[in-house]
């Protein structure tokens, strides 16, 4: 398809998203920045996110000179907290080194970086002929060619890989990787895409199968493990029992109150019994909420919250006592901060 790029980018230059701020700069260590936040997050929500993250951090000096905690703090509700640890550990290498690499391989050695975010800095900021091949590229590059070759095999990776290399503009390389992504994004979305409104519409071979969803072509599905979680904010009033999570699990350097888990979904008694053996008889025992429902990407989260009032804190192993004042500035799962909002609601 010898004029892909020239129909792609009359595409976006009509209906793209040219106005994006990560666009209208050259600079690797925001597009580094916008290309993290990215990652498994939607444009609508990561913007703003985007706005405060480099208002606080405007180069990666700033970035480097940060605590973990308040890296954590602000990335708090957008999820896969590794890319925040992973680029907070990758702007110290950075400041390390005194300048911002500028070849693919030096990128791509970025605690964090794959083979997408190092093709990406490299064809934004310094318009270097590399492809970009994420998830809107599958999509597209799958349907408009029919391709079937399954996306997270090796051959998959290699065979779109290539494919993205040959139908690159290297005239423009930020033209046309803004411009497939926005494609995939915009127009050739996962489900009902506007497929009469396409400039491919009459080359695309799996509009012309009646086979659009079924592309791009996945060899395994994602077993999803089920967790049950019981938090207990426990507080006397002034002050409220936290502890950090660490270890490989979910949430890494993230702070929740005390947590019960339970193999399989907990009923009333075995909740109160464990309450009892943790804290004896004496506080005032509140619900706020029952077998909420969190989904992360392999997980599915059953949440159960209580709030437990004290007259005294009582010592538990890892737990911290923190005021009730300066919670705020600690970095909170989503589904902790939604319960914390509860308890706190209650007083």
């Amino acid at each position: 398809m010898g004029d892909f790029s020239r129909l792609l980018e009359a595409w976006y230059r009509e209906r793209g998203r040219c106005d994006l701020p990560w666009r209208q700069v050259d600079d690797p260590y925001l597009i580094w920045i916008s290309e993290v936040i990215l990652q498994q997050t939607r444009i609508a929500q990561g913007y703003d996110y985007y706005r405060r993250f480099t208002e606080r951090f405007p180069d990666v000096f700033s970035l480097a000179a940060a605590d973990e905690d308040e890296v954590l703090k602000l990335w708090q509700g957008l999820g896969y907290y590794s890319r925040a640890r992973n680029l907070h550990a990758a702007a110290r290498e950075v400041a390390r080194a005194g300048r911002f690499p500028s070849s693919y391989e030096e990128i791509r050695r970025l605690k964090g970086v794959g083979d997408y975010t190092a093709a990406a800095i490299c064809a934004f900021a310094y318009r270097q002929p590399r492809a970009v091949v994420d998830g809107n590229v599958y999509r597209v590059l799958s349907r408009i060619f029919g391709i079937d070759t399954p996306i997270d095999t090796t051959e998959g990776r290699k065979t779109f890989a290539a494919l993205a290399d040959e139908l690159l503009d290297r005239s423009d390389p930020h033209l046309h990787n803004s411009a497939i992504m926005d494609f995939g994004a915009l127009q050739c979305v996962p489900k009902s895409p506007d497929c009469e409104g396409c400039p491919f519409v009459e080359r695309c071979v799996a509009h012309e199968q009646g086979a659009v969803q079924d592309f791009p072509v996945k060899a395994k599905k994602t077993a999803v493990r089920n967790r049950y979680l019981v938090y207990i904010f426990v507080e006397d009033g002034r002050q409220m029992l936290l502890h950090r999570r660490d270890g490989d699990d979910i949430w890494r350097g993230l702070y929740e109150p005390c947590l019960m888990e339970f193999a399989t979904p907990p009923n009333d008694f075995e909740v109160f019994s464990r309450l009892r053996e943790t804290f004896g008889e004496e506080g005032c025992l509140a619900r706020l909420s029952h077998r909420r429902k969190h989904q992360l990407t392999h997980r599915l989260l059953w949440v159960d919250g209580y709030r437990l009032r004290v007259n005294a804190l009582p010592e538990v192993e890892g737990c911290v006592a923190v005021a009730k004042s300066d919670l705020p500035s600690y970095a909170l799962p989503k589904i902790v901060a939604d319960l914390l909002a509860l308890s706190l609601a209650q007083e």
